[in-house]
């Protein structure tokens, strides 16, 4: 990481998880940099500096149309003076050294490593190019050339412009690095922390077939894991979640055309299971830990750290291929709690993963292609099918976020929570839902679910600062029974959770009744239809029923850790489990629940005593 003004974050990055990782067991794919003063022999040529400079002179960030005309014409004039005869001659003969080492051909990823990239208080991520597959000597020195020129990127230019950086302070770099066969596998993304509450117990990882591009991007709604860091290695049950996303489409190697990858469907079969096994999901929590450990202890503090991950469906192997710091939470005020909720919230429009914490209201802007984005008003709301790296300017004016595919480590929800602004990512339908003009709130103040709602909705705001809340003699403990929220209260000054109601995470986080999952036999077609669809990805309901419910009391206890969690068990009424899915066939029509089956009287009543007994295996 000491050379970091030579050959730019990414780089830097990858040359210290080699050096100092690798006997850990880390894999990183083999490869070499391009240093920045390859770049500088660039912009040396001719006039190409002064050039440039005229170019960004007196430009305005908010000014979306001339950052677009500037940047093309400056990203141009760099194409078009090529690489120097010397650098050339060097790039190409490091590319067969590669070879020498990999075989004829090897394909590589040719990535941008901008020279200011990626500190805690700063994120360059995404704004410059990744060019994948790319093979042959001229192909790569055409690459390298054209991460060279995406340091001048709409995105990029707006970046550099609002944080006080000089446009030639920052250089580029590049990165060329072995490909993983990931087309052939699964990628994703790690991140350290939970990245909406900022909790540091877990390790979220996110990942979808093929190449990785197709989750960093939000162009599928890609798996999740939740895993408790301190449990790796000795907790008997380390992933608290698993999460099935839709994966709709992969990313794949393109062997004709003009492009060197291509969009293509994932089968059914494959959409409906998950992209990781549980060893391989615990093996990426492990380096991930060992990655921000080692890092943190280079930093002299806690460095959260965000990763992106490979593995090879020919070889089976895991490999990391990013990573940097955490840029959101590293600049987040941790001893403040600003809260927010609906006051009388009507029926949401449309419904996704919510990212960030607040509220945003505005007309609707819809946008289906690149040349509307210069007519983006301030203070709309963008809706879109997903949002790309030259997006920023436009993102930064917008009130809230919108999009139909993606996940909570996709392009837009990283931008947004770095811009401050709410947004609901995985709509499915915002596009065909939501029409131009049409005024919308958009809420992520009610746990992990972001809600777009009609017209305005008033919101109660709170403030708290916790270095001000005085100390008690009293613990207080809370009373918790959402798991989704339970990564943010752990925040909380509380010595823990003095009743987790094991009622409501049944009802929140399983859905389904405990006796309909013993036996599905029992339903009517559409219920079990609709079992079976809650269901998807597990053996049968029974499964199902255990899991979740044992991954809703695993979060509490993980997010407050080590806290004490006291678990009451469950005490609906009959009329409450009936609301469950499936709960009508099974429960009584009392006609006063309150004093009905209910409590331990239900526990060892023979019509319930299997399905307590399927709830005490979940403990």
């Amino acid at each position: 990481m000491d050379d970091v003004a030579l050959v730019g974050g990414k780089a830097a990055s990858l040359g210290e998880l080699l050096r100092a990782l690798t006997g850990a067991g880390v894999r990183v794919p083999s490869g070499f940099a391009v240093t920045a003063r390859a770049y500088d022999a660039v912009l040396d040529q001719g006039q190409l500096r002064a050039q440039l400079g005229e170019l960004m002179r007196g430009l305005d960030a908010g000014d979306t149309a001339a950052v677009v005309h500037r940047g093309a014409a400056a990203r141009a004039a760099i194409m078009s003076a090529g690489l120097p005869a010397s650098i050339d001659q060097e790039l190409r003969a490091a590319y067969r050294d590669l070879e020498a080492r990999l075989g004829a051909g090897v394909d590589v990823a040719v990535r941008s490593s901008a020279t200011a990239e990626d500190s805690p208080e700063a994120s360059f991520a995404g704004q410059q190019a990744s060019l994948l597959n790319i093979r042959g000597e001229q192909a790569v020195a055409r690459a390298c050339l054209e991460c060279f020129a995406s340091l001048f990127t709409d995105r990029a230019i707006t970046y550099r412009i609002l944080h006080g950086f000089d446009h030639f302070a920052v250089r580029g770099a590049v990165v060329v690095q072995q490909m993983v066969r990931a087309d052939l596998g699964s990628a994703g993304v790690i991140f350290t922390l939970d990245p909406e509450s900022g909790n540091d117990r877990v390790v979220l990882i996110s990942g979808a077939w093929g190449l990785g591009e197709a989750v960093v991007a939000g162009r599928v709604d890609p798996d999740e894991f939740l895993v408790f860091k301190p449990g790796i290695d000795r907790a008997p049950r380390p992933i608290l979640r698993r999460r099935i996303g839709d994966k709709q489409t992969r990313i794949v190697y393109a062997r004709t055309g003009a492009h060197t990858t291509r969009t293509v469907p994932v089968a059914v079969a494959d959409r409906q299971r998950l992209c990781l096994d549980d060893a391989d999901a615990l093996q990426l929590a492990r380096w991930a830990v060992a990655i921000e450990e080692h890092y943190s202890a280079r930093a002299g503090r806690r460095t959260p750290m965000d990763i992106e991950w490979a593995r090879d469906g020919r070889s089976g192997q895991l490999y990391i291929v990013q990573a940097r710091p955490e840029t959101v939470h590293a600049r987040r005020d941790m001893t403040t709690i600003e809260r927010c909720a609906l006051v009388d919230a009507p029926e949401p429009l449309v419904s996704g993963l919510a990212i960030g914490q607040g509220v945003g209201e505005g007309p609707v802007r819809v946008i289906e292609d690149l040349e509307e984005l210069p007519s983006f008003p301030e203070g709309a709301v963008l809706v879109t099918d997903m949002t790309e790296p030259d997006w920023v300017p436009v993102m930064r004016k917008a009130a809230a976020v919108v999009t139909n595919r993606g996940g909570r480590t996709c392009h837009a929800a990283i931008v947004s929570r770095e811009l401050g602004i709410p947004c609901v990512v995985g709509t499915g339908q915002g596009t065909a839902v939501l029409g131009d003009g049409e005024r919308v709130t958009v809420s992520c103040c009610e746990g992990t679910i972001g809600t777009v709602l009609p017209g305005h909705v008033d919101v109660r705001r709170e403030r708290v600062q916790l270095d001000e809340v005085p100390a008690l003699r009293t613990g207080v403990m809370l009373i918790l029974a959402d798991p989704d929220r339970a990564l943010t209260h752990a925040a909380l000054p509380v010595q823990g959770v003095g009743l987790a109601r094991q009622e409501f995470i049944v009802a929140n986080h399983v859905s389904l009744h405990p006796l309909a999952a013993l036996h599905p036999e029992q339903l009517d077609a559409p219920t079990r239809a609709a079992v079976d669809a809650l269901c998807r990805g597990y053996a049968n309901p029974e499964e199902y029923f255990v899991d979740r419910l044992t991954s809703g009391v695993a979060t509490i206890a993980a997010a407050f850790y080590p806290r004490p969690v006291i678990v009451r068990l469950g005490d609906f009424k009959s009329n409450e489990y009936a609301r469950l899915l499936g709960g009508a066939a099974f429960e009584p029509a009392e006609e006063n629940p309150m004093i009905g089956l209910r409590g331990a009287s239900r526990y060892v009543h023979p019509q319930f005593r299997e399905a307590f007994a399927l709830e005490c295996r979940a403990l």
